[in-house]
């Protein structure tokens, strides 16, 4: 049975809490599969609920907004694992707050077993480190965000 929303019975609310706990914060993108049920939520943009019953494709939308962060991205230029420091208990090479320039090693990202080192193509100063360290990254995934350079 579907209420109005052509959604199963009791699901429409289940679906209103998960946009409201990601409204919260912490959660950016979920993607949940039961049954008959594909769910998928991504902040700042509509969430799409498919049902596979019929084969319909319903679109609730999603009151989360996401505040786009001012700054520029620096971002994975291939795949691989993302490393903020040289090597293991060694400091990283960058912290949030600190001022870089272009061409300053902000990381490495190891591929095939080969260490590269990134470094930055713009200046500024680190307002968010967005990759984890030790985790693998994307080839264009945000490793962190830098704020325009101070005046001096």
């Amino acid at each position: 049975m579907a209420d109005d929303s052509g959604l199963p019975s009791g699901l429409t609310a289940d679906v209103k809490a998960l946009i409201e706990m990601m409204a919260r914060g912490g959660i950016d993108d979920l993607t949940l599969e039961a049954a008959s049920v594909k769910l998928r939520l991504r902040v700042g943009r509509p969430a799409v609920v498919g049902v596979g019953a019929g084969g319909a494709t319903h679109v609730v939308p999603a009151a989360v907004a996401a505040a786009e962060p001012s700054g520029v991205l620096v971002n994975a230029p291939m795949i691989g694992t993302y490393y903020r420091g040289p090597k293991p208990g060694d400091p990283f090479f960058v912290e949030v707050g600190d001022a870089i320039e272009v061409g300053q090693t902000i990381g490495i990202i190891e591929a095939m077993k080969i260490m590269n080192e990134i470094a930055s193509e713009s200046a500024g100063v680190v307002a968010e480190i967005i990759a984890v360290n030790g985790q693998p990254v994307e080839f264009g995934q945000p490793l962190l965000r830098l704020d325009p350079p101070a005046d001096d």
